[in-house]
């Protein structure tokens, strides 16, 4: 069963930005490849993952359906998609499977541990389940993967503390908030940085009216404050948004500091935070010397990152034993499904003699009696099923499967109980 379990991927590790872009797939891209797989190909258990950093397509099936997808990408796309064909490497059965995991968990990560990928999995879980692509193995699959994350996060430190810029400037605004869900927020930039600093707050519990999103280009501002419900403007604001803010968070770029102590206007009635994510600095670092600035560095940001990617880093060998458990128990599944059509036939077999041993002794019976005599029955039949059960699933783990299945087929005659099912 797993044997068959295919990946066809794309990743930052293989292929540059304009070329990820070309095959990248939101929502509504990933739903139309499920459905393109449905109606051109012979795949089944259909997972597609399509990130800023990745696209991967994992799929159950004898044959090799890497052409049929990557014209269904094509075609979806609008764009010949010829020039990314190169890009994208195929895996198969426990090599796919491990794939899996390690992009699940955040092992295969640009940040290592990074949580979004790991809520990137689920959401694509979800629309191959909504769209009727999950099958039994898919399913166990991804549950398998979700125990073996919570075990990560229960058991090692591969979680512990932010490990990008975005993530640390986050929790330092918690932290600096101290609870107050009011505390006034200014965002100052809409690059990359800045971009991902205002999404991550959006998961927050701040009171979206108190975070403002002001840049030089007020549209963008606008585009990124609406997706939380958040304030926005242009620079012509920087002055007075800066004076009402608790925390101000600058990833603007320039020559000179934006935020200057004439910005401020004078003495502060309480303390002002300022983080500064620019290079060159926007805020001038002589803003320290006013009673009630404090002021963060990009150097004192990558600092607190470095510590947690390095107690993550520490935890990759737990991280891959943990894994390597989890492999090891679902394969032990996967060999057990092989035999389930057995399992099945064995029980089908034997449920048919009780029913007809019992209906010889039930004419004259009472219904008290026959009542006793059908429980009897059923718990006898299942201590007999439970022992050549037993030793299949052993025979399973051993890879000795065929030859138990095959010696159940000629004592019980399985194959003529198939034969009279309808």
């Amino acid at each position: 069963m797993q044997e068959n379990f295919r990946a066809l991927i794309l990743t930052y590790k293989m292929a540059p930005v304009e070329v990820r872009e070309q095959v990248s797939l939101n929502e509504e891209g990933v739903k139309k490849l499920l459905t393109f797989a449905q109606s051109y190909t012979s795949a089944s258990d259909v997972l597609v993952v399509s990130t800023c950093n990745r696209t991967e397509i994992y799929y159950q099936s004898e044959k090799d359906h890497r052409a049929e997808f990557l014209n269904g990408l094509k075609l979806i796309k609008g764009i010949p998609v010829e020039e990314a064909d190169g890009y994208f490497v195929d895996l198969k059965g426990e090599a796919a499977i491990r794939h899996l995991f390690e992009v699940a968990i955040g092992l295969d990560a640009q940040i290592i541990g990074d949580l979004q990928v790991s809520g990137q999995v689920k959401s694509a879980y979800q629309w191959s389940a909504d769209m009727n692509m999950a099958g039994p193995f898919l399913h166990r699959l991804m549950h398998t993967i979700f125990f073996t994350n919570k075990r990560v996060v229960q058991e090692t430190t591969f979680r512990d503390g932010a490990a990008s810029l975005s993530y640390a400037t986050t929790e330092m605004i918690q932290e600096l908030a101290g609870g107050n869900r009011r505390a006034k927020i200014l965002v100052l930039g809409v690059g990359e940085i800045g971009q991902d600093v205002v999404r991550n707050l959006i998961d927050q519990d701040f009171d979206p009216q108190q975070v403002v999103v002001l840049n030089r280009t007020p549209d963008k501002a606008r585009k990124l404050a609406e997706q939380g419900g958040f304030r926005y403007g242009g620079l012509d604001k920087l002055a007075e948004e800066v004076r009402q803010a608790d925390i101000v968070v600058s990833s603007v770029s320039g020559t000179s500091p934006l935020i200057t102590a004439d910005l401020l206007g004078g003495s502060l009635l309480s303390h002002k935070f300022f983080i500064d994510l620019s290079v060159p600095r926007s805020v001038d670092p002589a803003l320290e010397n006013i009673p009630g600035v404090v002021l963060y560095n990009l150097d004192e940001i990558t600092e607190k990152t470095q510590e947690a990617v390095n107690r993550r880093r520490a935890a990759i060998p737990r991280v891959q034993e943990i894994i390597q458990e989890a492999l090891e128990e679902f394969e032990d599944w996967a060999r057990e499904m092989i035999v389930s059509p057995t399992i099945q036939k064995l029980k089908n077999t034997l449920e048919q003699i009780r029913r007809e041993e019992l209906a010889r002794y039930l004419k004259n019976a009472t219904p008290a009696e026959a009542a006793r005599l059908d429980e009897m029955s059923r718990s006898f039949m299942q201590k007999i099923l439970k022992y050549p059960v037993l030793h299949l699933k052993a025979a399973c783990r051993r890879g000795d499967s065929e030859s138990i299945s095959e010696l159940l087929h000629d004592l019980f005659n399985l194959e003529r109980v198939r034969e009279k099912k309808p």
